[in-house]
């Protein structure tokens, strides 16, 4: 009985010396963290040790078993090259605080100024049919900032977000020859909104890309149609010396040939089954379609030349051409003035279809 009071009392002092602070706790702690630390060191791994979950927890109960005083002088993991690169990364931290700039701008290229970035935003967000080059050409025509199609495909990938909701025979020969002088026309159908056919006539300068006019024709198309339709469309211009036209049979009529001669007009044919030899118009009549009739209605003849009376305006006096070198086929009022990134408003066309940028 005596021995059994004897080893409680033991027990418990060996109890108390352990629980209170300092003491056998602590040199047992610290032998326990010591050796387990000249383990990891000794380690066949040459750089720096991972530690594993294991190593993390006889760590964390061991220190909170070590006396704090005591604690610092137990991080025997920590080198000496461990010490000397992180001084050496807090000098290098002091003289960049010291001596670089304060605006902290990214090195490189800094691109286009957020203004034109706007710019460019908003004329593809009111115009999502045109490509980089158009948009690229309009910047150029309205604000007289040099930017290439590159860069506008760059900015159109990297802010632009739409919502979820487009070799063969050269050109004329005789182009250079005959550039104030030669008209090419066509014709293409479209349908009103009762389902009704409407012919239209086409008329364009081959050299400045300007559209002349339209005549307008509902039904089928005769010799005397033909001609109403052309004077229609030339009301108001010079006559030509030379016409383009392609092999359609409607141009063979006795009444269109008389009167090209008396007009006193040279009539020139394309070559037949190849309508890339008539590039121009077979283009505008691809633009007519895309960019206006095929996203709008009309109900009458008189309507129909209202829009494309409109669209005729737009195109020659403020939609840029590849072919022109981003410029317009009728240059108009105030075109040559710049408009500055900070102020300017959007110009509607073709009841707001198209919208360019001028001056606020």
């Amino acid at each position: 009985m005596r021995d059994l009071i004897l080893l409680f009392v033991h027990i418990l002092a060996t109890s108390i010396r352990l629980a209170r602070p300092g003491g056998v706790r602590s040199v047992l702690a610290e032998s326990v963290l010591l050796k387990h630390q000249l383990l990891i060191l000794n380690r066949s791994r040459r750089r720096a040790p991972n530690l594993r979950v294991s190593d993390r927890l006889i760590a964390g109960l061991c220190a909170l078993l070590v006396l704090p005083r005591r604690l610092v002088r137990l991080a025997v993991v920590v080198k000496p090259s461990t010490l000397l690169n992180f001084h050496r990364a807090l000098v290098h931290r002091k003289y960049r605080l010291l001596f670089s700039p304060k605006n902290r701008a990214k090195p490189g290229p800094k691109g286009p100024n957020p203004d034109l970035i706007r710019a460019v935003i908003e004329m593809k967000q009111r115009n999502p049919r045109w490509g980089c080059p158009r948009i690229a050409e309009q910047i150029v025509l309205a604000f007289g900032v040099a930017i290439n199609k590159d860069v506008v495909r760059r900015i159109l990938a990297a802010h632009y977000h739409p919502s979820a909701d487009g070799a063969g025979p050269s050109w004329l020969t005789f182009l250079g020859h005959m550039k104030d002088s030669l008209y090419s026309i066509d014709l293409f159908r479209c349908e009103s909104v009762a389902l009704r056919t409407y012919w239209v006539l086409v008329v364009m300068d081959q050299y400045t890309r300007r559209i002349i006019g339209f005549g307008i024709h509902i039904g089928i198309v005769d010799g005397r149609a033909l001609c109403r339709m052309f004077h229609r469309a030339i009301r108001g211009q010079t006559i030509p010396k030379y016409l383009s036209s392609d092999h359609d049979p409607l141009y063979r009529f006795h009444q269109w040939q008389a009167n090209l001669r008396v007009l006193g007009i040279t009539e020139i044919k394309t070559v037949p089954y190849v309508p890339i030899s008539h590039p121009f118009v077979e283009r505008l009549i691809g633009t007519i379609r895309r960019e206006y009739l095929d996203r709008t209605l009309f109900w009458t003849a008189v309507d129909l030349e209202s829009k494309l009376s409109e669209f005729k305006d737009y195109y020659n006096r403020h939609r840029t051409h590849a072919s022109l070198a981003g410029k317009t086929p009728e240059e108009a009022p105030g075109a040559n003035v710049c408009v500055t990134l900070k102020s300017y408003r959007w110009r509607k066309h073709c009841h707001g279809l198209f919208q360019t940028p001028r001056a606020a």
